[in-house]
C-alpha cells in the first residue's frame, strides 16, 4: 500500500472507531453531560438532524460547555424523549 493510501485508510479506520465507541451510553447518570456527538449517537441521529432539532422549538435544554461547544444532560435528553412520545 502506498503512503497516501495508507494515510487515508488510517483516517477511515480512526473515524469509524470513533463512531463505534465501545463504551456504552446506556448506563449514564442523570446529571452527566453528553457532548453533541454523544447525544446524536445516543439518539441514533445524524449531526445535521441534531442541529435541526436543537434549532427548532421543543428541543432538549442545552448546556454551554465553552463558547463553541454545547452539551445535553442525560436528564434533559430523557425529558425531551418523553415529550416526543405519542
Amino acid at each position: 500500500m502506498n503512503p497516501e493510501a495508507e494515510l487515508l485508510h488510517s483516517r477511515r479506520v480512526r473515524r469509524s472507531a470513533d463512531a463505534l465507541d465501545p463504551q456504552p451510553l446506556s448506563h449514564l447518570l442523570v446529571d452527566q453531560v453528553l457532548t453533541f456527538r454523544e447525544w446524536c449517537r445516543l439518539n441514533r441521529i445524524s449531526g445535521r438532524t441534531g442541529r435541526r432539532i436543537l434549532a427548532a422549538p421543543g428541543g432538549p435544554t442545552v448546556v454551554r460547555l465553552s463558547p463553541k461547544r454545547i452539551g445535553i444532560t442525560v436528564g434533559a435528553n430523557r425529558l425531551w424523549q418523553q415529550s416526543r412520545e405519542r
